[in-house]
């Protein structure tokens, strides 16, 4: 294919690939036609040289439309929000749900866990029968029907990012902010959206350790899907310590029901209101951010929104009235046991990847697809950074499926915990608004 060698040519000696040529490189990509060499090298060229700012534009386009793109007529807006991924983070089982309550309508599909980042997917799928799996016309009823869906992609959406993910995962490129920037929006542009909001985590247990490196990646998406109309902003969002106290798939599950039915509220209640107020704004089912902030927080208040999750629940499969028994119908670990601080002191820093990985450990994630998770292994009841301890004092809970399991995890998380004579320097659960 001439225009694939073009491509290639383009990036070897420091130019932009013309739109046209990208769009016949993707379609390559799914078909087949792009030979591995070829994606391998195209990978490679974007990351030593980069495509500039309409370069990865026109490469998300191009990646957009190499499946199906799908099109809604509802009688609201059609809203999603990404996460760059972390520990602890739940926020999309709550927000899909209350978005849903204040009228907009949410076909979030959502990715599996992959090393130390848990996935939406797993975290559902430890609610007993709950199917990640839709057909568009199962996806379309639902959304339909209920207001959210939280699904898997399908091989139809976006099949060049899925192709090109492979490759770079073993060729080293996945660090280019184009390649991550064009990977996540394509997919969520074929979903069809009318607006997005992002939310690009900093810190150990981020992908992008500084917030220098979340700015960019941020300004990144928000210009790139803005540019390729979908009206997006994003915030950058700490990710020093996990953002619920509990870490795996069941275990956060609790988390998000105890949030939706008025027991607890937190940094989850929190991003949730401030990430809907971004994406209510952008719609227009909110004047300001004050106002859309209000709206997430009444429909949360007033269970709306466990009334929406409760109608998704069982559409995809789940148990009726969930959000009445979901105590009773998650599993648990048969191993629970607890780390006593050895000192007295302050918890000055968490280690995310290493508390991510000792959940991996017990089972609760993965290392490559095909691992199969438990989901009801993991962590509860971190500590928090700033928290004083005394000795004796918990630091977290293990669950576990065996003793031995739980002595690898335990020698994992006293590792991870960093305690200090001194109360470390506090970051703000949002760091910054990143606007279009």
């Amino acid at each position: 294919m001439m225009q694939v060698r073009r491509v290639l040519a383009d990036l070897r000696a420091g130019r932009q690939p013309a739109t046209d040529d990208l769009r016949v490189f993707a379609q390559g990509l799914a078909s087949g036609a792009v030979t591995d060499a070829q994606a391998g090298a195209f990978a490679m060229g974007v990351c030593l040289g980069g495509l500039g700012d309409a370069g990865r534009v026109a490469l998300t386009e191009a990646m957009r439309d190499s499946g199906d793109v799908l099109a809604w007529d509802m009688p609201g807006p059609v809203l999603d929000k990404h996460s760059t991924g972390g520990l602890g983070d739940c926020v999309s089982l709550v927000l899909a749900p209350a978005l849903a309550a204040c009228g907009a309508y949410v076909p979030m599909i959502s990715g599996r866990g992959l090393g130390h980042t848990g996935g939406t997917l797993d975290k559902l799928e430890a609610i007993p029968g709950f199917n990640v799996d839709a057909t568009e016309a199962q996806l379309r009823q639902i959304v339909a029907d209920v207001g959210c869906a939280i699904v898997s992609a399908s091989g139809q959406i976006a099949p060049a990012d899925k192709r090109l993910y492979a490759i770079r995962d073993i060729s080293g490129t996945v660090d280019s902010i184009d390649l991550i920037t064009a990977s996540i929006l394509s997919k969520k542009l074929a979903a069809g959206l009318h607006s997005l909001v992002l939310d690009v985590k900093w810190g150990s247990g981020a992908f992008m350790q500084t917030i220098d490196d979340a700015r960019a990646l941020a300004q990144s998406l928000v210009g790139t899907a803005n540019a390729a109309g979908c009206r997006t902003s994003g915030l950058i969002t700490d990710m020093n310590q996990p953002l619920v106290r509990s870490l795996g798939n069941a275990l956060e599950v609790a988390e998000v029901m105890l949030e939706l039915t008025g027991a607890a509220r937190g940094p989850l209640f929190e991003l949730t209101c401030a990430l809907g107020a971004e994406v209510l704004v952008l719609s227009g089912l909110a004047a300001t951010v004050a106002e859309g902030c209000d709206k997430i927080a009444m429909a949360i208040n007033s269970g709306a929104a466990a009334e929406r999750f409760d109608r998704m629940v069982a559409a995809q499969g789940g148990p009726k009235d969930f959000s009445a028994e979901w105590a009773a119908l998650m599993p648990e670990a048969p191993v629970i046991r607890e780390i006593y601080a050895e000192r007295p002191g302050f918890v000055a820093a968490l280690d995310g990847r290493a508390l991510g990985m000792a959940v991996v450990g017990l089972g609760g994630g993965r290392l490559v697809e095909t691992d199969k998770v438990n989901p009801a292994v993991g962590l509860s009841d971190m500590v928090r950074l700033g928290h004083e301890v005394q000795r004796g004092s918990v630091l977290a809970r293990i669950h576990a499926r065996s003793e031995a399991d739980a002595d690898k995890a335990e020698a994992a998380v006293r590792a991870a915990i960093n305690l200090a004579d001194h109360v470390p320097k506090a970051w703000p659960l949002i760091v910054e608004r990143v606007a279009p």
